[in-house]
């Protein structure tokens, strides 16, 4: 049967610097300041960015070190999880008050589905303005958003107008929006993907479309179908406020590298036991291991191995970790190493979506 485009009214909102501006607001001398929050050790990893932290190149995900040379004057804060979890959840209670159809992706975004909100509210626009008001207001954090009628449009919408603004794109603007959208802003096509593209002659969404479903399988395997449906606008998810955990993970950043695997077994022990205490605190447990192992020239491995039962306990993880760390020989100091499990005993009843046409009339 052939699919077709379910129209719905779905508001992506992520927040502005998330932790940085928490810290911000609690701390008004930060105020203005380019500052990150982690990364303050000579290893450390910056968790977050500040806008002003940015205007100097500094990146998440970008090791302390450079982000200080980038930026000699920036202002390390140490993370507050628990804090961040807090405001997190004030912001959820005012997205409960349009709908119950919340899909949280992490602390600072999540996809709302207005198509029927409890604010009988017609224009997904100025529900949208409306909870950014409210943010600002109770909260005191700034917010953008993504309005369009599908989850994969609206996250890409709420990225154009950042910070502290939003993007509608009504369904009869979609399928021009991903023509013209470069191949590097559809969400899901990172990095390496986008270097493939491009030597397929793909830099824009119409150079994508061009292709046949066959030509995409081709050379992205099962990602080839995907990406034929998405720039056709086809991406039919629905929004799902109980979204199933698939791993749960435990790893750690070494203020020296480790060049011998007797020290790597003494952490990836202490490793074990915090990934035993998570997965109890999560009622799961799971299958697939994988270790982890990151060198000191930031080159990443990981080795896997499933097991035929559930597992949380920390003897068999270390058990099967050291397998995995002993199946060939480390080549290289590593800087960090980590553990997850996957293939948890989560049975998630999916929801059964047919491919119907919605005949309303949306009011974006």
């Amino acid at each position: 049967m052939k699919e077709v485009i379910i129209n719905r009214k779905i508001i992506h909102v992520d927040m502005d610097a998330f932790y940085a501006s928490v810290e911000q607001m609690d701390n008004p001398e930060l105020i203005g300041k380019p500052i990150v929050v982690g990364g303050s050790s000579e290893r450390g990893v910056v968790s977050a960015a500040s806008y002003e932290a940015r205007k100097f190149g500094v990146r998440s995900a970008m090791s302390g070190q450079i982000a200080r040379e980038l930026c000699p004057e920036l202002v390390f804060v140490k993370p507050r999880f628990d804090r961040y979890k807090e405001i997190s959840q004030q912001i959820r209670k005012i997205f409960l008050d349009y709908t119950d159809l919340v899909e949280p992706l992490s602390l600072d975004e999540a996809y709302l589905d207005i198509t029927e909100n409890k604010k009988g509210n017609p224009s997904a626009t100025l529900v949208a303005k409306e909870i950014r008001e409210r943010i600002f207001n109770e909260v005191g954090l700034r917010a953008s958003a993504g309005i369009s009628n599908s989850k994969f449009v609206a996250k890409i919408a709420s990225d154009i107008n950042k910070p502290n603004g939003q993007k509608t794109i009504p369904p009869e603007e979609v399928i021009q929006f991903l023509e013209e959208l470069p191949i590097e802003k559809f969400y899901g096509v990172g990095k390496v993907t986008t270097q493939k593209m491009y030597k397929l002659g793909i830099f824009y969404g119409r150079d994508l479309k061009a292709k046949t479903e066959k030509f995409l399988t081709k050379h992205f395997n099962n990602s080839g179908e995907y990406y034929y449906k998405i720039v056709r606008g086809i991406h039919n998810s629905q929004v799902k406020p109980n979204r199933a955990r698939k791993s749960v993970a435990a790893e750690h950043t070494f203020s020296k590298n480790l060049t011998s695997e007797i020290f790597m077994l003494e952490k990836l022990e202490k490793i074990s036991e915090e990934l035993e205490r998570r997965l109890f605190k999560s009622k799961v447990s799971g299958k697939t291991i994988t270790l982890k192992i990151k060198y000191s020239d930031f080159k990443t491995q990981t080795r896997s191995k499933t097991l035929p039962y559930f597992i949380k306990e920390k003897a068999v993880l270390l058990e099967t970790v050291k397998e995995l760390l002993y199946q060939e020989k480390v080549l290289n100091s590593v800087r960090l190493l980590g553990i997850s499990v996957t293939n948890l005993n989560i049975h998630a009843k999916k929801a059964t979506e047919k491919p119907i046409v919605v005949q309303l009339k949306f009011e974006f």
